[in-house]
């Protein structure tokens, strides 16, 4: 039998899937026009030639995102309403990109080295302001969406995010490839701007009920506390935070793809536009297939699968002949990345009961964050000082490590429970 709170919940489904989806959407497009594999490396690739600072954009990305998600868990699990904690945190993931259009325009006044530099710092707020969102995002979409739906859910949203990704980037190509100096960037960042904008009204659309009979305990606990608990007690989710720490490892090639083929295979602006789009397309066609089938038969197969297409891709890289090798290594990329976040995430809710989720998703996303900036560093070291090839290789060898954790050490928790 349905708790009232459970009814309210049934009786918003659909206008809370719709308002979701085009917040995805919407986000998508934006992300399209300012993407942190292609469009933000390349914008920082005209500003230094260091492998390691141009590896960084997505690494910091991910770690600002990862990071805060621990230490602002306690805070989220006390809360009986969600949503005004999201839309007030997001405002900072979306701003940034505002910022990075008026450097773009400023760069010939302020000089490359001073652009670096604020685009770096408008990284790290950019990540950050992500990271602060993420759990209250996370938590109420894992409220407001039944068990049975989530994975189908997030494929969805994921996977309508990055169609729209794949659309606005080959658009993004192209403005890059027509449009002179200092205009090429600033007006794919300030058509970023617009489209976060208006996927923040539809975030804000978002009907989430008040739980009036959660049970918050009057003494506030420490949130490392409440982790080491969960630490101690869990076994299994510790080898699942093993794998997605080692994740970040294994796929390190990737950030270094889209300037190998520029460096390597003389990529233009054009094809990287299709190679993002490529990218994006197989995450969409990932997203909901595989969110679709982890509800049916498991996320722990979906996460060996991703593992499996980060070993492929690295294997392919590590062979390229040509640009058009590009192609199937940015359709395996895109199964990878899937795997990794968007089924990871996924996975993470599982874990656990309804008052301990904001302190599952905290220890998945903060004890990975320092991987995801570790590994593009060393990774961007190792193409300093020998080359992209080296690097490619330990992916391969990490990769499989990957597999044998997920496949071998890692149950799944809805099957356990």
């Amino acid at each position: 039998m349905l708790s009232p709170l459970e009814q309210q919940i049934r009786t918003q489904l659909k206008h809370n899937i719709t308002a979701g989806l085009w917040d995805g959407g919407l986000f998508g497009v934006a992300l399209g026009f300012a993407s942190f594999g292609t469009i933000l490396p390349l914008f920082v690739a005209s500003m230094t030639d260091s492998a390691t600072l141009i590896g960084l954009v997505p690494a910091i990305h991910s770690a600002g995102w990862l990071f805060p998600q621990l230490f602002t868990a306690s805070h989220v699990s006390r809360l009986r309403q969600y949503k005004r904690t999201v839309l007030l945190a997001t405002i900072h993931e979306r701003v940034p990109f505002l910022g990075f259009a008026i450097i773009a325009l400023l760069i010939p006044t302020i000089g490359v080295k001073t652009g670096l530099i604020l685009t770096m710092l408008l990284l790290i707020w950019q990540g950050l302001g992500g990271g602060f969102t993420a759990n209250a995002w996370t938590s109420m979409i894992s409220k407001i969406i039944p068990p049975d739906m989530r994975g189908t859910f997030f494929g969805m949203q994921a996977g309508l995010a990055n169609l729209f990704i794949s659309l606005s980037a080959i658009g993004a190509g192209y403005l890059l490839d027509t449009l002179a100096s200092p205009w090429d960037f600033a007006v794919c960042f300030f058509l970023a701007s617009i489209f976060f904008t208006l996927s923040w009204f539809a975030l804000a659309a978002t009907r989430e009920p008040e739980d009036i009979h959660k049970i918050i305990p009057e003494e506030k606990t420490h949130f490392w506390d409440d982790a080491k608990k969960i630490l101690k007690r869990d076994k299994n989710f510790n080898w699942f935070l093993s794998a997605r720490f080692l994740s970040q490892f294994a796929t390190m090639g990737f950030s270094f793809y889209i300037i190998y083929a520029l460096r390597e295979f003389h990529m233009t602006p054009i094809i990287a536009g299709y190679l993002t789009a490529t990218l994006t397309i197989s995450q969409t066609v990932a997203n909901i297939g595989m969110g679709w089938l982890g509800d049916r038969i498991g996320h722990k197969a979906m996460l060996v699968s991703g593992a499996v297409a980060a070993f492929l891709s690295a294997i392919l890289a590590w062979n390229a002949a040509s640009i058009t090798w590009f192609y199937p290594i940015f359709i395996l990329t895109g199964l990878a990345n899937v795997s990794i976040w968007t089924i990871g995430m996924t996975m993470t809710v599982d874990f656990g009961s309804e008052a301990e989720r904001p302190i599952y998703i905290g220890l998945s996303q903060t004890l990975t964050a320092p991987a995801t900036i570790i590994a593009p560093i060393f990774g961007g070291w190792i193409v300093d000082s020998t080359g992209f090839i080296p690097t490619f290789i330990i992916s391969t060898m990490l990769s499989l490590a990957m597999i044998s954790i997920l496949a071998f050490l890692v149950k799944d928790p809805r099957k356990t429970s």
